[in-house]
Protein backbone atom coordinates (compact mmCIF):
# COMPACT_ATOMS: atom_id res chain seq x y z
CA UNK A 1 0.00 0.00 0.00
CA UNK A 2 1.08 3.42 -0.87
CA UNK A 3 0.02 6.91 0.81
CA UNK A 4 -1.68 10.07 -0.98
CA UNK A 5 0.18 13.37 0.24
CA UNK A 6 -0.93 17.05 -1.24
CA UNK A 7 1.60 19.63 -1.39
CA UNK A 8 -0.31 22.73 -1.83
CA UNK A 9 1.66 26.51 -1.14
CA UNK A 10 -1.16 28.32 0.70
CA UNK A 11 -1.75 32.10 1.88
CA UNK A 12 -2.07 33.06 5.36
CA UNK A 13 -6.15 33.19 4.94
CA UNK A 14 -5.97 29.85 2.94
CA UNK A 15 -6.11 30.16 -0.61
CA UNK A 16 -4.01 27.73 -2.72
CA UNK A 17 -4.99 29.39 -6.46
CA UNK A 18 -2.50 30.30 -8.59
CA UNK A 19 0.71 30.69 -6.64
CA UNK A 20 3.23 30.92 -9.41
CA UNK A 21 1.72 33.29 -12.42
CA UNK A 22 -0.70 35.95 -12.71
CA UNK A 23 -2.23 34.50 -15.36
CA UNK A 24 -1.96 30.89 -14.17
CA UNK A 25 -5.88 30.46 -12.79
CA UNK A 26 -7.62 33.80 -13.38
CA UNK A 27 -11.09 31.54 -12.57
CA UNK A 28 -13.85 33.00 -10.42
CA UNK A 29 -12.23 36.34 -11.42
CA UNK A 30 -8.79 35.85 -9.29
CA UNK A 31 -6.65 38.82 -9.73
CA UNK A 32 -4.04 37.90 -7.60
CA UNK A 33 -1.93 34.99 -9.34
CA UNK A 34 1.35 34.74 -8.85
CA UNK A 35 1.02 36.05 -5.00
CA UNK A 36 4.29 33.43 -3.85
CA UNK A 37 7.01 34.66 -6.53
CA UNK A 38 8.81 37.01 -4.01
CA UNK A 39 9.15 33.84 -2.11
CA UNK A 40 10.10 31.47 -4.76
CA UNK A 41 13.79 30.53 -4.47
CA UNK A 42 14.58 29.93 -0.49
CA UNK A 43 10.90 28.06 -0.25
CA UNK A 44 11.82 25.90 -3.48
CA UNK A 45 15.35 24.53 -2.00
CA UNK A 46 12.88 24.34 1.00
CA UNK A 47 10.67 21.65 -0.95
CA UNK A 48 13.20 20.10 -2.61
CA UNK A 49 14.76 19.28 0.75
CA UNK A 50 11.68 18.19 2.26
CA UNK A 51 9.09 16.61 0.17
CA UNK A 52 10.76 15.96 -3.20
CA UNK A 53 14.04 14.48 -2.23
CA UNK A 54 12.53 10.72 -1.85
CA UNK A 55 10.84 8.90 -4.93
CA UNK A 56 7.00 9.57 -5.79
CA UNK A 57 4.46 9.68 -8.04
CA UNK A 58 2.04 12.52 -8.87
CA UNK A 59 -1.26 12.64 -9.28
CA UNK A 60 -2.49 15.61 -11.18
CA UNK A 61 -6.00 16.99 -12.06
CA UNK A 62 -5.83 17.38 -15.73
CA UNK A 63 -5.55 21.48 -15.42
CA UNK A 64 -2.32 21.66 -13.51
CA UNK A 65 -1.09 19.07 -15.88
CA UNK A 66 -1.69 20.39 -18.49
CA UNK A 67 -0.01 23.84 -17.01
CA UNK A 68 2.91 22.05 -16.14
CA UNK A 69 3.53 19.91 -19.58
CA UNK A 70 3.35 23.59 -21.12
CA UNK A 71 6.36 24.29 -18.60
CA UNK A 72 8.35 21.89 -17.32
CA UNK A 73 9.78 19.37 -20.01
CA UNK A 74 11.59 22.70 -21.52
CA UNK A 75 13.36 23.66 -18.56
CA UNK A 76 16.68 22.32 -18.59
CA UNK A 77 19.34 21.92 -16.22
CA UNK A 78 17.31 22.46 -13.01
CA UNK A 79 16.85 19.85 -9.90
CA UNK A 80 12.65 20.67 -9.84
CA UNK A 81 12.38 20.22 -13.66
CA UNK A 82 14.29 16.49 -14.04
CA UNK A 83 11.85 15.51 -10.65
CA UNK A 84 9.09 16.17 -12.03
CA UNK A 85 10.19 15.52 -15.79
CA UNK A 86 11.03 11.87 -14.52
CA UNK A 87 8.34 10.88 -12.03
CA UNK A 88 5.13 8.76 -13.29
CA UNK A 89 2.32 11.04 -13.67
CA UNK A 90 -1.23 9.92 -12.82
CA UNK A 91 -3.88 12.51 -14.79
CA UNK A 92 -7.17 12.58 -13.99
CA UNK A 93 -8.95 13.59 -17.22
CA UNK A 94 -12.58 13.63 -19.05
CA UNK A 95 -11.09 15.01 -21.91
CA UNK A 96 -7.74 14.19 -23.28
CA UNK A 97 -7.17 11.68 -25.22
CA UNK A 98 -3.67 12.41 -25.85
CA UNK A 99 -0.81 12.64 -22.92
CA UNK A 100 2.58 14.47 -24.25
CA UNK A 101 4.62 14.78 -20.99
CA UNK A 102 6.75 11.50 -20.81
CA UNK A 103 5.81 8.90 -18.24
CA UNK A 104 1.92 10.09 -18.07
CA UNK A 105 -0.92 8.00 -17.64
CA UNK A 106 -4.53 8.77 -17.68
CA UNK A 107 -7.20 8.09 -14.88
CA UNK A 108 -10.98 7.72 -16.44
CA UNK A 109 -13.91 7.19 -15.38
CA UNK A 110 -14.16 6.41 -11.00
CA UNK A 111 -11.93 8.89 -10.00
CA UNK A 112 -12.26 7.72 -6.18
CA UNK A 113 -12.64 3.97 -7.31
CA UNK A 114 -9.14 4.52 -9.51
CA UNK A 115 -6.85 6.40 -6.76
CA UNK A 116 -8.18 4.12 -4.06
CA UNK A 117 -6.94 0.99 -6.48
CA UNK A 118 -3.40 2.88 -6.93
CA UNK A 119 -3.00 3.24 -2.91
CA UNK A 120 -4.01 -0.67 -2.45
CA UNK A 121 -0.93 -1.22 -4.89
CA UNK A 122 2.96 -1.30 -3.87
CA UNK A 123 5.02 1.90 -5.55
CA UNK A 124 6.52 5.01 -4.22
CA UNK A 125 4.29 8.10 -2.45
CA UNK A 126 1.61 9.55 -4.53
CA UNK A 127 2.35 13.41 -4.54
CA UNK A 128 -0.95 15.81 -5.83
CA UNK A 129 0.35 19.24 -6.69
CA UNK A 130 -2.20 21.94 -7.67
CA UNK A 131 -5.24 20.46 -8.89
CA UNK A 132 -7.82 22.14 -6.83
CA UNK A 133 -10.79 20.04 -7.77
CA UNK A 134 -9.15 16.65 -7.53
CA UNK A 135 -7.98 17.55 -4.18
CA UNK A 136 -11.94 18.33 -3.28
CA UNK A 137 -12.93 15.07 -4.25
CA UNK A 138 -10.08 13.21 -2.45
CA UNK A 139 -10.58 15.36 0.81
CA UNK A 140 -14.84 14.27 0.72
CA UNK A 141 -13.71 10.61 0.36
CA UNK A 142 -10.44 10.83 3.17
CA UNK A 143 -8.27 9.57 0.45
CA UNK A 144 -5.33 11.64 2.00
CA UNK A 145 -3.03 10.42 4.29
CA UNK A 146 -0.57 13.52 4.63
CA UNK A 147 -0.75 17.13 3.89
CA UNK A 148 2.51 19.09 3.40
CA UNK A 149 1.75 22.57 3.68
CA UNK A 150 3.40 25.87 2.89
CA UNK A 151 1.90 29.06 4.02
CA UNK A 152 2.69 32.34 2.86
CA UNK A 153 2.70 35.43 4.98
CA UNK A 154 0.07 37.05 2.20
CA UNK A 155 -3.42 37.53 2.52
CA UNK A 156 -5.39 37.60 -0.74
CA UNK A 157 -8.91 37.83 0.45
CA UNK A 158 -11.84 35.16 -1.82
CA UNK A 159 -9.77 32.42 -4.08
CA UNK A 160 -10.01 28.55 -4.23
CA UNK A 161 -8.84 27.40 -0.87
CA UNK A 162 -7.53 24.11 0.37
CA UNK A 163 -10.26 22.92 2.36
CA UNK A 164 -14.02 23.26 0.89
CA UNK A 165 -17.51 22.62 2.09
CA UNK A 166 -17.11 19.13 1.36
CA UNK A 167 -14.15 18.42 3.50
CA UNK A 168 -14.65 15.05 5.76
CA UNK A 169 -13.89 16.29 9.04
CA UNK A 170 -10.65 14.50 10.72
CA UNK A 171 -7.69 15.16 13.23
CA UNK A 172 -4.68 15.57 12.25
CA UNK A 173 -1.20 15.44 13.61
CA UNK A 174 1.66 18.15 13.09
CA UNK A 175 4.78 15.72 12.71
CA UNK A 176 7.26 18.80 11.32
CA UNK A 177 7.60 22.36 10.89
CA UNK A 178 10.16 24.25 9.79
CA UNK A 179 10.22 27.91 8.67
CA UNK A 180 12.13 29.80 6.45
CA UNK A 181 14.43 33.20 6.52
CA UNK A 182 11.45 35.06 4.91
CA UNK A 183 8.58 34.42 6.52
CA UNK A 184 6.91 31.18 5.20
CA UNK A 185 5.89 28.17 7.44
CA UNK A 186 6.17 24.70 6.29
CA UNK A 187 3.99 22.63 8.40
CA UNK A 188 3.57 18.85 7.61
CA UNK A 189 0.84 16.93 8.78
CA UNK A 190 -1.03 13.66 8.89
CA UNK A 191 -3.79 11.95 9.94
CA UNK A 192 -3.89 11.01 13.31
CA UNK A 193 -4.70 7.36 12.34
CA UNK A 194 -1.90 6.83 9.63
CA UNK A 195 0.40 8.63 12.55
CA UNK A 196 -0.49 5.73 14.30
CA UNK A 197 0.30 2.74 11.48
CA UNK A 198 2.95 4.60 10.67
CA UNK A 199 5.06 4.46 14.05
Amino acid sequence: MRDVAVLTFLTLDGVMQAPGQREEDPSGGFKHGGWAVNYWDEVMAQVMEEAMAAPYDLLLGRKTYESFAAYWPHIENDPVADKLNNATKFVTTSTLSKLEWKNSTPITGDIVAEVSRLKDHDGPLLQVHGSWQLIQTLLSHALIDEFRLWTFPRVVGPGKRLFGQDTVPTDLTLVKTKSTSNGVMMSIYRGADRSRRRS
